[in-house]
């Protein structure tokens, strides 16, 4: 298969940028040009959370690559004209401006949208964390109050709670699961995340549901649960998980189900491909569809469709891996946790803040997980890609 002349990245975030570059890097000598939504140059999202939210970085310090370095890159960026419609089988792109983009070859990584309460838009002291932007405004609210309720229990929303600790607040995080997390990590490491958070001062409100707002002219004033109580909140950080932007594809072409599917090769139709969160692929090692929601996904899926588009011929078949900074902890994981696998500790002691747990489901390791042990981490990784080889 020849290369095409032309490609279309839309969404000018990790996946995107990393898309381009991967393209140049191996050889790609047509015409490349990337779409994004955002005014801003590409930038990481992962610091947005953490050391953006808590001003331990200047907002430019996010940004994934300098002016010159993606001048380097011979790419059109357009920037701040969100992508509206594909023809998938024409391979062209409609934008908000009216613009019309045409390319032999379009990549989608347009990321996903954050999930929201309805009537939280308008209400003042209500936030949500995708972009960098969100990530300002948030940042500006809390050097102003004193008490937030995050709510979610998944990774973004305990990041979020541990920032906003670290910065003096009085944090209460808010969600559905007994503990943080536990729908991934399982009861006995969630039980650690969370004597983590209380130990350092968040109040934990969990194993209720979120029902609702309250508020007082126009302004938040707390967080509504199941049981009937209001948790007060000067500022509200509503986490509790986010969905594929893929409202722009309606009438597309593309089949459309918890994310762009894509067969092995990340392919979702003739000269089309999907990358990052927004990707849901068949892993035809796991025999499954499978959408990664992480850093780590974005680069290497990118690498991996750049390089189909070029006609190399081979599925996409990672391990998956993902990591969270909280507080003072880095947790790490590879391979695909589950809630019913066995779970034992296999180096290090839970008691003194220092383990690798591996998870184990019909004999065999589907998963590790290092508290603060990022060495013995890597080498239990091994197993994983063992028992997902055999």
């Amino acid at each position: 298969m020849s290369a095409p002349a032309d490609v279309l990245v839309v969404g000018a975030s990790a996946a995107g940028l990393s898309t381009a570059e991967a393209l140049r890097r191996k050889g790609f000598q047509g015409g490349l040009t990337v779409l994004g939504a955002e005014p801003h140059l590409p930038y990481d999202r992962p610091p947005l959370s953490k050391q953006v939210l808590s001003g331990a970085w200047e907002p430019d310090r996010a940004f994934l690559r300098r002016s010159a370095e993606l001048s380097a890159l011979n790419a059109e960026f357009v920037l701040h004209d969100p992508a509206v419609g594909l023809d998938a089988e024409a391979r062209t792109v409609h934008t908000a401006s009216g613009g019309v983009l045409r390319a032999e070859a379009i990549v989608v990584a347009t990321g996903l949208r954050p999930r929201t309460f309805a009537g939280q838009d308008g209400l003042a002291g209500v936030h949500v964390l995708r972009t960098l932007d969100d990530a300002l405004a948030l940042r500006a609210e809390l050097m102003t109050s004193s008490r937030v309720v995050v709510v979610g229990d998944g990774v973004l929303g305990t990041e979020i709670a541990a920032t906003a600790r670290t910065m003096g607040l009085a944090v209460t995080l808010a969600g559905p699961q007994p503990a943080p997390l536990e729908s991934q990590f399982g009861p006995l490491v969630a039980g650690q995340l969370a004597e983590l958070h209380t130990g350092q001062g968040v109040d934990l409100r969990l194993g209720a549901a979120v029902t609702g707002l309250a508020e007082r002219n126009g302004r938040v004033t707390g967080v509504e649960l199941a049981t009937g109580e209001v948790l007060p909140a000067d500022v509200v950080v509503v986490a509790f998980g986010a969905v594929p932007a893929t409202d722009w594809l309606a009438g597309s072409g593309l089949k459309i189900d918890n994310g762009v599917v894509c067969d092995s090769w990340c392919r979702a139709a003739d000269g089309v491909y999907a990358v990052g969160d927004v990707a849901r692929w068949y892993h035809s090692g796991f025999h499954t569809l499978l959408r990664l929601e992480n850093r780590t996904n974005a680069t290497e899926q990118a690498g991996h469709v750049a390089a189909t588009i070029l006609g190399e011929s081979r599925p996409y078949t990672p391990v998956p891996f993902f990591w969270t900074d909280q507080f003072d902890v880095k947790i790490q994981v590879h391979g695909v946790l589950s809630v019913d696998a066995e779970v034992t500790v296999v180096d290090g002691d839970m008691a003194q803040g220092r383990f690798v747990a591996r998870y184990r489901r019909n004999g065999a390791t589907v998963g590790v997980l290092g508290w603060r042990m990022p060495k013995q981490t890597r080498l239990r990784r091994q197993e994983v890609v063992d028992a997902f080889t055999s």
